[in-house]
């Protein structure tokens, strides 16, 4: 891992963020809203492109003998599918942008404030104060990563970051997707440094040529895994 890196790429989940607040406070946010969301915003053009990518979703998942709920055009059938791919814990790109306009909501009401490791606000202050360039890369889409770091706990945090990613950029399981990250932050793959809980990620990462480091936030962490560990952000030698 280089200390030469001029792109620090950070997952959210397990790596700024508590695996628990994602998964006990976001997701079930969605799930208990996601019914009445639709009934009332199903005409808005952004949500109706929403739709439009779960329909196609649908269709792939029948095709391929899935057996998800039933599809026809009301908001409760969406909502119904809806339900089903985040049971399944599906990075769907339509579901992530559909998560994210509920979550937008619960923001803007007081209901929700973005939960942050202690030592993240401390550590973006620095890089920002020394020039450096952050940015988030995530399933979530970037609306919810905007969101989250623009409501954190810590404060407002997105003044850090200078860029956001999310799965219309690829998949986080294949290189070619932090290639395009490089591309679009103007820098060659071999400037990136990318950072996350997971093993599959950073392999895709290193294979595009950025640096790696693992967050391993509760260990014990994985094993024979070839990325060096990092239990805090202080511990990066960036």
């Amino acid at each position: 891992m280089s200390a030469d890196a001029t792109i620090l790429l950070l997952d959210v989940e397990g790596t700024t963020t508590p695996v628990d607040f994602v998964l006990r406070v976001l997701f079930p946010e969605a799930r208990a809203r996601v019914g009445t969301f639709l009934e009332s915003r199903s005409a808005d053009p952004e949500v109706e492109r929403d739709l439009a990518g779960l329909r196609e979703e649908h269709t792939r998942d029948a095709a391929e003998g899935r057996c998800p709920p039933a599809w026809d055009a009301s908001p409760v059938a969406a909502a119904a599918y809806a339900r089903w791919l985040m049971d399944q814990d599906r990075k769907a790109t339509a579901l992530k942008s559909l998560q994210g306009k509920i979550w937008a909501e619960g923001y803007h009401a007081g209901r929700l404030r973005g939960q942050v490791y202690d030592d993240v606000p401390p550590a973006l202050s620095r890089w920002a104060a020394a020039g450096r360039r952050v940015a988030i890369f995530s399933s979530g889409s970037v609306l919810a990563q905007k969101l989250l770091f623009g409501h954190s706990d810590h404060g407002d945090l997105t003044p850090f970051l200078s860029g956001y990613f999310d799965t219309t950029t690829g998949p986080k399981s294949k290189a070619e997707s932090y290639r395009r990250i490089a591309e679009a932050l103007g820098e060659q793959p071999g400037a990136g440094l990318f950072v996350s809980d997971l093993v599959a990620e950073l392999d895709a990462a290193q294979a595009a040529g950025f640096a790696t480091a693992l967050a391993v936030r509760a260990p014990p962490g994985p094993v024979g895994h070839g990325h060096r560990e990092v239990a805090t952000l202080d511990a990066l030698p960036w």
